[in-house]
């Protein structure tokens, strides 16, 4: 029997639910976005060099979450589908087994990050000050990285139970932290007033973050240990290893992980082409690049909160309401992103300038503003039909997908466009939309021949 407090997402109105359990991890994905755009935001009013190295940096943090990706996708189908079926034990063992490898696969990713993060800011800049920023910044933010990889798989441990509002409250109470302290710790007197600060700099923002991360993660770990959430976790059982459990995460999941990282490799060698037009190109990019997620977040909270309606329902051999969900979550999700493409798409200078530091923004720049809109509506559309994949656990399609999308359209238009072309940095954008209609198409027909419906886990 389902919890009292928790809803059953095996009857009643499919479109209904998507949205009750979606709407709060929105809110809570939205607000987690805010962390990013809230440091990018400060760290315009020190200079551009300060936002190019947040920028690599987040493009190097991104290459190690390849390590939660894996187990962080599998957990989703795994968790729903078990507690779908009424799998009480089954359910715990999972969500135990999963908080265990996110642990010890966030130590080995800080380990091997922090060791090589100096020269990676060197292989993509020559300019000393970003790699000074990008290392004061950085070096924080690897240590506190198994906090970051722990604090997702709890989110998703709530949400896969049916509880979306518990994760909400933590990403808010997180958020607005962070938006409290990242002020106070990075400047001697905050921009615009005449309140003092701390004066840390990049270190402050840094600590800001990760401070808030922490905080937020203790809480729910707190609940799931004392019993307060749908599933009760007992520390003792984290690092005791159920070889079955063991197996389906990484297989279930090694498809999402090598997506990740072949996505996170082209994005890499995207911005070393971005970096060949100077740091003002690489500054404008990591902007453009948070206010594309900042866009797709309510597509993201829809894809996770219909992924786990349909493994539930495919774990409670409804696949009815399955096909049902993913229909509904991709105009849903459409709809949603569509209100946040559409000031991109109007006010584009304006959104760049603020975070710019209030200067003035050039063409290059409104550019790819104009580009990004548009794509905003594309990568809704993939959100939408991914929910397929990612509740039922047959990931493969969404890597194919991906590998066409990134590496057969956008990295080989790149490529030419600047080293053999000698384009302009407008060429440069175009790729990124194309890569994503690549993608869509990619993603669509697999969604289409696919036995997504037949797969469980």
């Amino acid at each position: 029997m389902f919890p009292k407090h928790l809803e059953d997402l095996t009857t009643g109105s499919v479109n209904a639910q998507i949205l009750r359990l979606s709407f709060p991890t929105m809110i809570g994905m939205l607000l987690q976005a805010v962390y990013d755009l809230v440091d990018m935001l400060w760290i315009g009013f020190i200079n551009p060099s300060a936002i190019a190295a947040a920028t690599l940096f987040n493009t190097f943090f991104w290459m190690v979450e390849v390590l939660n990706e894996i187990v962080g996708t599998s957990s989703v189908s795994l968790i729903s589908q078990s507690y779908g079926a009424n799998d009480t034990k089954r359910t715990q063992k999972i969500v135990e087994q999963v908080l265990g490898f996110k642990f010890v696969l966030a130590v080995i990713g800080a380990l091997v990050l922090g060791a090589s993060l100096k020269t990676l800011f060197q292989a993509f800049t020559s300019d000393q000050s970003v790699i000074a920023f990008g290392m004061e910044y950085g070096l924080i933010r690897v240590c506190f990285l198994p906090f970051f990889f722990s604090s997702y798989s709890v989110n998703t441990i709530f949400r896969c139970t049916g509880d979306g509002k518990t994760p909400m409250k933590l990403m808010v109470g997180a958020s607005l932290l962070n938006m409290v302290a990242d002020p106070l710790l990075m400047f001697e007197t905050i921009p615009g007033t005449s309140l003092k600060g701390l004066g840390w700099g990049m270190r402050g923002a840094a600590i800001a973050t990760v401070g808030s991360i922490t905080l937020a993660f203790t809480v729910g770990m707190i609940l799931l240990v004392t019993g307060k959430a749908a599933v009760r976790v007992n520390p003792r059982n984290l690092f005791r290893l159920d070889k079955e459990i063991a197996r389906k995460l990484f297989s279930i999941g090694l498809p999402s992980g090598l997506n990740l990282l072949l996505r996170n490799l082209s994005i890499a060698m995207f911005l070393r082409l971005v970096a060949l037009y100077g740091t003002q190109a690489i500054a404008i990019a990591g902007i453009v690049f948070r206010v594309y997620s900042f866009g797709m977040m309510p597509g993201w909270g829809l894809m996770m909160g219909s992924g786990i309606i349909i493994g539930q329902n495919l774990g409670a051999g409804k696949p009815d309401r399955a096909l049902r969900a993913v229909r509904l979550s991709t105009v849903d999700c459409v709809l949603f992103v569509g209100l946040l493409a559409l000031p991109v798409m109007l006010f584009p200078g304006q959104i760049l300038s603020i975070f710019m530091g209030g200067q003035p923004v050039g063409p290059e720049g409104l550019l790819i503003m104009r580009i990004i809109g548009p794509a905003l509506l594309i990568g809704a559309a993939m959100s939408g039909m991914g929910a397929a994949f990612t509740g039922s656990g047959r990931n493969h399609p969404l890597l194919i997908a991906s590998i066409v999308g990134q590496w057969g359209v956008m990295i080989p238009f790149a490529l030419i466009a600047t080293l053999v072309l000698n384009g302009p940095i407008l060429w440069l954008w175009l790729a990124i939309l194309f890569g994503d209609v690549g993608e869509l198409a990619t993603r669509y027909v697999l969604y289409r021949k696919s036995d997504w419906l037949n797969h469980r886990v």
